[in-house]
């Protein structure tokens, strides 16, 4: 599932590639009550039968030219491509392309923020493959650089050219889109690596699910600005008995309050107090009567209410009152960028056997 990053008719939409075979766009609509629901808006079923692997929205880089059009990439287990075209009036997808781009399940289909009519693939049969998807169904480039299925692709929202793959060869790559020949980096992660998330506003973290691996957060900088071999593990976790298959950075961040604070009335200041109880709601999340770091996830005490972690960050189990206590507030608004505090930083993660979404707080301070 991924939301897209503009609105689409006055909505948000949300993109769901499903086991049915089908791309199914979720429209976010506000109720009476103050309320909000997610209503059907649109399907599109891919062709034979299969299961629909991955989805990407076009609009990855911020913002989009009023002439260009919304598209979808979806892959799915025959392992063929279908672009998509999002139409805002209706009635809502249509199919642009379908083409065969790998032997066996196409496991990742991604676009480039910078290029959108460049997209590329990740197939089960090894292959990393880019596609011009104005002359589909030939390949721009074809790689055999990973040694497994890879199975997650993102270019960068903030820097153009840089691209990051991840496969079950337990290896995160870092491209230069100008030249696929030879990757910029390789950093070994000691276990399969499903997902891959740049923060949307740390230019070189990267955020990755690595299967029995646990999680980890790469520090890309040097291996792109300095031509270094492989990225810097900023932080790495691994949860016992779990296979870690889904993360992503929250796109709230925190905001450092004067001591003199004005009073503004709810809803007309960019970033709103969450109070002591939205705040236990949303940081003190409770799974099975265990919050995060429970005695189920062996951290060493740092004796600062923290975990150390290696690389000298801190993950911590969000704590609703650590917030309120320090005067700090969540912002989800592009206002205020330079007062926000960018040492604090939440994501969540979502694991398979224990069947557990944790959300996590990590201090880089």
């Amino acid at each position: 599932m991924k939301w897209c990053r503009v609105p689409v008719g006055g909505h948000a939409l949300l993109g769901v590639a499903d086991a049915g075979g089908s791309v199914e766009l979720l429209r976010l609509v506000q109720s009476e009550q103050n309320s909000y629901t997610l209503e059907p808006f649109s399907r599109f079923a891919l062709e034979k039968r299969g299961l629909a692997l991955s989805l990407d929205w076009s609009t990855g880089k911020a913002g989009r030219a009023s002439d260009q059009s919304l598209k979808l990439i979806s892959s799915d287990s025959n392992g063929q491509l279908s672009l998509l075209k999002v139409s805002e009036a209706g009635p809502g997808l249509q199919a642009v392309a379908t083409w065969q781009a790998h032997h066996f399940e196409a496991w990742i289909a991604a676009f480039n923020y910078w290029q959108t009519e460049v997209v590329y693939s990740g197939g089960d049969d090894g292959l990393l493959k880019g596609w011009d998807t104005r002359t589909p169904p030939t390949s721009v480039f074809t790689s055999r650089r990973h040694s497994m299925g890879v199975c997650s692709i993102q270019s960068s929202p903030h820097q153009e050219n840089v691209l990051a793959t991840g496969s079950y060869d337990e290896h995160v790559l870092l491209w230069d889109t100008r030249n696929m020949k030879q990757p910029l980096a390789d950093t070994p992660m000691q276990g399969g690596v499903w997902r891959l998330k740049w923060h949307p506003f740390h230019h070189h973290l990267l955020l990755a699910a690595c299967m029995h691996g646990g999680f980890k957060i790469l520090n890309c900088q040097r291996a792109v600005e300095e031509k270094q071999e492989a990225c810097t593990v900023a932080l790495s976790h691994i949860l016992p008995n779990a296979l870690v298959y889904g993360v992503d950075w929250s796109w709230l961040y925190f905001h450092r309050l004067p001591q003199a604070q004005p009073l503004f009335p709810l809803g007309s200041f960019p970033c709103s107090d969450p109070g002591a109880k939205t705040a236990d709601v949303a940081y003190n999340l409770k799974v099975k009567g265990q919050s995060p770091a429970s005695s189920s996830n062996p951290l060493v005490d740092d004796g600062e209410g923290g975990t150390k972690i290696q690389g000298g960050g801190r993950l911590k189990a969000p704590c609703g009152s650590q917030l309120h206590a320090s005067r700090l507030q969540i912002c989800d608004c592009d206002l205020y960028l330079e007062a926000a505090n960018f040492d604090i930083n939440l994501l969540a993660t979502c694991s398979f056997y224990d069947h557990v979404l944790h959300l996590w707080k990590w201090d880089s301070s």
